[in-house]
């Protein structure tokens, strides 16, 4: 098997590099490649690099995730987001290659407090969510071959993340205010990287289960939650660790404007993606506590 990656120097584009090695002969790609195109900008590049490649499964872990930035360059996220997707699956299709591509709650508008189906309506309430929906359908559109994973609130050890600014905040302030009512499910790109792994074997054995999926750790938090989580687990591990935090106060989404809307309800119901595949996704605190140890 011949698998083309797009994004490698991103979260889940390292951990893939990972987890999608054992699978076959893996070319990797980043937008900065030179002997192959990784460049998201250049959609005739990227079709080029498909068709040279000939690979049976292209993964794109690439896309433009700066959500507030996304509101003042809607082109840009445009491109990134959904016309380079559409591009790469129309190059897929002519080459009969499984395409697989990373998706995001926030194609919804994040209402109500049920988790949300495959099924469900969408309703972007941003650039950033409307370009990745847009993305979707585009991928659907042009390669019935395609494997879809929608996922929320993604980290990794590696680059920056929402628990190293917590404990950065908790080493400098006394007290911290945190959103608490947003809902979602902390993901680890490690978790995304191996589920990728594990149902792209399965489909090309089986040549059943493409689609649309909802991948996310299990339970659910809200930010606030997350990070007396991450503080009280810091000081378990490491007990001299120097932490000025003496209080962690939940505020509403309002004490924190943004350009970009975010959705207050991020939570997305798996039952799909575990039926189909065989798979147990474990609890959210399970990742995060692995990924402290790591960072600590």
């Amino acid at each position: 098997m011949k698998i083309l990656l797009f994004g490698k120097g991103g979260q889940v584009g390292w951990e893939l590099q990972r987890s999608l090695a054992p699978l076959g002969d893996l070319v990797a790609l980043d937008f900065d490649s030179t002997a192959l195109c990784g460049n998201f900008t250049d959609l005739q590049g990227l079709s080029d690099t498909v068709a040279k490649v000939k690979p049976d499964v292209i993964v794109n872990a690439a896309a433009h995730t700066a959500v507030d930035k996304a509101e003042s360059e809607p082109a840009l996220a445009r491109t990134l987001n959904a016309l380079a997707p559409s591009a790469i699956a129309q190059a897929a299709a002519q080459c009969n290659a499984l395409m697989v591509h990373y998706s995001t709650d926030y194609v919804f508008d994040g209402s109500g407090n049920t988790p949300w189906r495959e099924t469900d309506a969408t309703g972007p309430l941003s650039v950033y969510g409307a370009t990745k929906l847009e993305g979707e359908q585009l991928i659907a559109l042009h390669c019935a071959k395609h494997l879809i994973f929608r996922t929320s609130w993604v980290y990794a050890a590696r680059g920056g993340n929402f628990a190293k600014t917590m404990l950065r905040l908790a080493k400098e302030r006394d007290r911290l205010t945190v959103i608490d009512d947003q809902i979602g499910a902390p993901t680890g790109a490690d978790l995304l990287a191996d589920i990728t792994a594990h149902a792209v074997r399965q489909v090309n054995q089986t040549h059943r289960g493409y689609g649309l999926y909802h991948a996310v750790a299990g339970g659910q938090t809200s930010w606030h939650g997350y990070a007396e989580f991450v503080i009280n687990e810091a000081k378990l591990y490491q007990p001299d660790l120097s932490l000025a935090v003496n209080t962690i106060d939940p505020v509403a989404t309002s004490a924190f404007p943004t350009p970009a809307r975010r959705p207050q309800n991020s939570r997305l119901d798996t039952q799909k993606l575990q039926t189909t595949f065989g798979l147990t996704l474990p609890d959210w605190q399970t990742g995060v506590s692995r990924m402290l140890k790591e960072i600590l």
